[in-house]
């Protein structure tokens, strides 16, 4: 399995199913990365629905610059490289394209994009366990996977099927983060599970492994998204934002055990006994 040049570590963000603020996550977890001192890029590899440059605030029209009539400079954006389709094409336009168009499409962006040196690549992936998945799982040296859910039943059902692709293609999980977690109200600061409890915690139980990270169901998260100015990056003393610096701090610890783990691996010797 081949490595991208540049790149350390790649790491997925992915969900069973959409709506789970699987996007939101992979944005606001790349900027808590960088904002602790590592060199950070951002992939948008959902073809069909790219949120990527209207999160980051990238202005409308903007194409990553062409070298060699092939390979793409990253766009810069809240100190972060990234790149998704959506620079690509007008944000109207709908990908009307079968798999192999997009598989295509997708590692051309995967493999022709430019990045300068990179602690971490986060890949947003696209919802589901489909084409996209098992073409990165299979082309580049994945290093781990976090798997975002809500806690409601609905949503821990398809995490995991989430869970058990990446299993079967060796990726390993660095864990479960629950979304929209608890809500607490603005006015009287009631705080209410509105999607259910337990969930992240019967589906990291189920798998044996880790809710790396808890997140609110905050109002501030999605305004800031939508306004193109992440919560980690507008709000730095938000509780929003320590909520997705643990996480970082969750998934920096998780990548070290992982790495611990292959190196402590069985060896296999020959004698000539």
């Amino acid at each position: 399995m081949k490595k991208l040049e540049n790149v350390k570590h790649i790491l997925c963000v992915a969900s069973g199913k959409g709506g789970v603020g699987k996007s939101t996550t992979a944005v606001n977890l790349a900027l808590a990365l960088s904002k602790q001192g590592a060199t950070v890029g951002l992939l948008d590899a959902d073809i069909y629905g790219p949120s990527l440059p209207l999160m980051l605030g990238v202005e409308p029209g903007t194409r990553p610059e062409i070298k060699e009539q092939k390979f793409m400079v990253p766009i810069q954006a809240h100190g972060i490289q990234c790149n998704s389709m959506g620079f690509l094409i007008d944000e109207n336009t709908a990908m009307v394209w079968r798999a192999p168009m997009i598989i295509s499409a997708f590692n051309q962006i995967l493999t022709d994009t430019v990045w300068s040196e990179l602690d971490y690549l986060i890949v947003d992936m696209p919802p589901g366990t489909g084409d996209i998945q098992l073409s990165l799982a299979q082309s580049v040296s994945v290093t781990g996977a976090v798997i975002v859910t809500t806690p409601q039943d609905v949503a821990l059902l398809d995490a995991r099927k989430g869970i058990e692709m990446f299993n079967k293609v060796g990726v390993p999980i660095l864990g479960v983060v629950e979304n929209m977690s608890t809500h607490i109200c603005t006015q009287c600061g009631h705080e209410e599970a509105i999607f259910g409890t337990g969930g992240g915690n019967r589906l990291a139980s189920e798998y044996g492994v880790t809710v790396i990270g808890r997140l609110p169901l905050e109002l501030a998260i999605r305004e800031s998204s939508d306004g193109g100015d992440p919560v980690v990056a507008s709000e730095p003393n938000h509780p929003a934002t320590a909520s997705y610096l643990e996480l970082a701090n969750n998934v920096r610890k998780r990548l070290a055990e992982v790495e611990l783990s292959a190196e402590a691996g069985p060896k296999i010797t020959i004698s000539d006994d």
